[in-house]
């Protein structure tokens, strides 16, 4: 049997269905399960022992050539069964066009019409449970949500080089991402300075997690002392290899919060306009989320470039010594 899994939007979203994968694989144990993303986010996949092959779709340039050429592809592959959790309709057409018989998506916007097995969206249920929710035309048995990355022993030892200084001077180490792509999801930047500086003079060492675009709010966010900015550094499995050396992420509603929850590693994250009800809160048992409740509040599923109504009080509010004594409260010293 062959099977395709399809998920062609961001970095987040692809860590997002590493259960579905998992899922898939424990019912199809000898099937071919390929997964199709975009470039920019495949390196998340790699090493993963549950995939036969990835496969690129970059749709972000040359859309139209690339969708042919992807279809080509799927259709020399002939798949039985696709999964997509993304409802794009350019996702639904490939599947549609390439001839997959069993084709199996959220029933929701214009790409439903192209499904032949629709699955309710239901709002409240995180994403992992709605994803996981794709495999209900094929059976009953219910699956752990727990998301996984795999960086390569290369990749621990490079981080565990960078880092051995910095864990034999201080006694705890935490990942700390002040970026995000969208704007009004980063919790200020001068409170994540406030923040880090009162963390190194209790002793706490910090590694700056972000993209090559990040390093130099990163560099912002340093404190005087015990820190080290690794933002554009890492490729994106290094970064999660180094966030396992953590035991504990603080970041905004990110990339890296998933990273983290994937690595199993304790995530304190900021929420301003998103919410945790859209489903991309971070879900495991010792995580928690910083956010005021506002009725302006959510302003988006994303994010934006500026807030709406002028103030970013969401984030605003939350303030550097309330998220300090959360981290001391952690380690046992309240």
């Amino acid at each position: 049997m062959k099977i395709l899994i399809i998920q062609t939007a961001f970095l987040g979203d692809v860590i997002l269905i590493t259960p579905l994968i998992r899922a898939t694989r424990e019912l199809y144990p000898n099937a071919k399960i390929d997964v199709l993303v975009i470039p920019q986010t495949a390196q998340v996949l790699e090493n993963n022992p549950h995939i036969n092959e990835i496969i690129k779709f970059d749709k972000r340039k040359n859309k139209a050539i690339s969708f042919l050429r992807t279809l080509r592809k799927l259709r020399k592959e002939k798949y039985e069964i696709a999964i997509t959790p993304h409802s794009s309709l350019t996702t639904a057409l490939l599947l549609y066009y390439a001839g997959i018989p069993k084709r199996i998506g959220f029933d929701r916007w214009a790409a439903a019409k192209y499904l032949t097995h629709k699955v309710p969206h239901p709002q409240g249920l995180h994403k992992i449970e709605k994803n996981l929710m794709l495999l209900t035309p094929l059976t009953d048995k219910k699956f752990s949500m727990q998301t996984e990355l795999f960086p390569s022993a290369e990749d621990y030892e490079k981080t565990e080089q960078i880092l051995a200084e910095l864990k034999s001077e201080t006694r705890t180490l935490i990942a700390v991402a002040p970026g995000s792509i969208w704007f009004t999801k980063r919790w200020p930047i001068e409170y994540y300075k406030e923040l880090t500086q009162k963390l190194t003079d209790a002793n706490f060492g910090i590694v700056l997690i972000g993209s090559a675009d990040e390093k130099e709010i990163c560099e912002e966010a340093m404190p005087s002392k015990n820190a080290v900015n690794l933002a554009g550094e890492l490729t994106i499995l290094q970064s999660a290899a180094a966030i396992d050396k953590c035991d504990l992420t603080i970041c905004n509603d990110s990339g890296v919060l998933h990273i983290s929850n994937a690595m199993e590693t304790d995530v304190f994250a900021f929420f301003g306009p998103t919410v945790k009800s859209i489903g991309y809160f971070p879900y495991r048992a010792n995580d928690f989320v910083f956010e005021r409740e506002m009725d302006c509040r959510p302003c988006g599923s994303h994010g934006g470039k500026t807030c709406p109504l002028g103030h970013h009080k969401c984030m605003r509010e939350i303030l550097p010594d309330e998220v300090f004594e959360k981290v001391l409260e952690k380690f046992g010293e309240k």
